[in-house]
């Protein structure tokens, strides 16, 4: 490890002139070689294009060492623009990827600096919340982040499909490009919280490495409106469900009738589940293997914007509390917040507060967003609160943890996840 001085760094946005050391710093972070990628399925022309769209469309900081007065890339944090809705609202928000620094730079806070520059300039943009996949969930707590989704597997024997089910609409397999499938997705997104609304490059990156083999198929009811869809690969006697969301319960049966046509021609079925409810209770032979794992964290950027967005319930008690809020990275946050819950909508107010309570940024963060509840944070000692004053907050805000499915790698990053289209 080098001791470097910090004014011998400096920060500034990646252009797509700087496209040869920002791909080569991700490279080596994540270990990816040519030969790895062309056996996943990229081509040469790719390989060499795929960096452009990311300085075009993502918000890219580098920090650079100055050596002879030449600046060499030592570190990177990206952020791509989506929409999110959250409880309702379609709030725009930072997907945070590709943070990476050369071994031999670490020790020196530059990541930091570089979360806290690229924060600030997703505030200025009127950004108020980001998300990311973290490589180290104690790194990202102790800078402000905390877990706000699950991400549930689910392994079931051909015996376990269910098969008494008689839906009255019917499933098609489209093609990949099919419209109706992409706008399914928007309808699902606009009626689900925590999904986020994908835009072209966030369909480029989450089905890259499956779409040659993965079928799509869709649930239509009796009136031929789409409902649901799932996208499935069948390699090796197992269904791997890439993904599966519907739009009611119909839907949701229909698609598992269709699963179950399937039975003469596979083993078992291996799936992916982000609605944090495991789905074992709803067949008739439970005993199928089921994990859960943290999923995405989340951060607000800035309370006083986010919470100007912000719905609570519109059939609860209202009431005004006090939130002090502790934030070490970004000061704006580090202080006491006066929010009053009326009628389903929420507002900053000057009012003489009813309750007070005091947490972290991080708790502040999992508590609004559904994962977790106030009580159960009062109890898990990360609340100084009373009872009263939880319980009471508890009956104002919504309660249900995010819909958070997709992986926004704008890079390379998520390979080692797809080496095998089994996956």
């Amino acid at each position: 490890m080098h001791s470097f001085k910090s004014d011998e760094f400096k920060i500034r946005v990646l252009t797509k002139d700087d496209a040869e050391e920002y791909n080569a710093l991700l490279r080596y972070a994540f270990q990816v070689t040519e030969a790895d990628l062309a056996e996943t399925g990229w081509k040469d022309d790719e390989i060499k294009q795929s960096k452009f769209p990311v300085l075009e469309r993502a918000d890219v900081l580098g920090c650079f060492n100055i050596i002879d007065q030449k600046e060499e890339l030592v570190a990177q944090f990206a952020v791509y623009p989506l929409d999110m809705n959250i409880y309702g609202e379609r709030y725009e928000v930072g997907f945070v990827t590709s943070v990476c620094t050369y071994p031999e730079y670490t020790g020196h806070g530059l990541m930091k600096k570089l979360m806290r520059k690229s924060l600030t300039r997703m505030r200025d943009s009127n950004k108020s919340f980001a998300l990311l996949y973290p490589y180290s969930i104690p790194l990202y707590r102790g800078l402000g982040w905390e877990i706000i989704s699950n991400k549930m597997t689910y392994v079931i024997k051909d015996r376990q499909i269910p098969t008494k089910l008689k839906e009255p609409g019917y499933v098609r397999r489209v093609q990949w490009d099919d419209e109706q499938f992409k706008k399914l997705h928007t309808h699902f997104a606009a009626k689900t919280h925590g999904c986020l609304y994908r835009n072209n490059l966030a369909w480029e990156e989450y089905f890259r490495w499956d779409e040659d083999d993965t079928m799509v198929a869709i649930y239509y009811n009796e009136d031929d409106e789409p409902c649901g869809y799932m996208v499935y690969l069948i390699s090796s006697d197992v269904m791997h469900i890439k993904e599966l969301i519907y739009l009611n319960r119909e839907a949701q049966l229909g698609l598992w009738e269709y699963i179950h046509a399937h039975d003469s021609m596979i083993d078992e079925v291996r799936g992916n589940n982000y609605y944090s409810e495991p789905i074992a209770f709803e067949l008739d032979d439970s005993d199928i293997k089921e994990t859960i794992r943290p999923y995405a964290m989340g951060r607000i950027i800035d309370v006083a914007q986010f919470i100007s967005q912000y719905n609570c319930d519109p059939d609860g008690p209202g009431g005004c509390f006090s939130f002090e809020i502790e934030d070490e990275l970004l000061p704006w946050n580090n202080g006491t917040f006066v929010i009053d819950f009326e009628e389903g909508h929420c507002t900053l107010t000057d009012k003489k507060p009813q309750h007070h309570l005091s947490m972290s940024i991080g708790t502040f963060t999992t508590l609004l967003l559904g994962y977790k509840s106030a009580e159960k944070l009062l109890q898990m000692g990360k609340i100084q609160a009373t009872y009263d004053a939880v319980a009471k907050l508890d009956d104002i805000l919504y309660h249900e943890i995010p819909y958070v499915s997709d992986y926004i790698s704008v890079s390379y990053t998520h390979l080692r996840a797809h080496e095998t289209k089994a996956n």
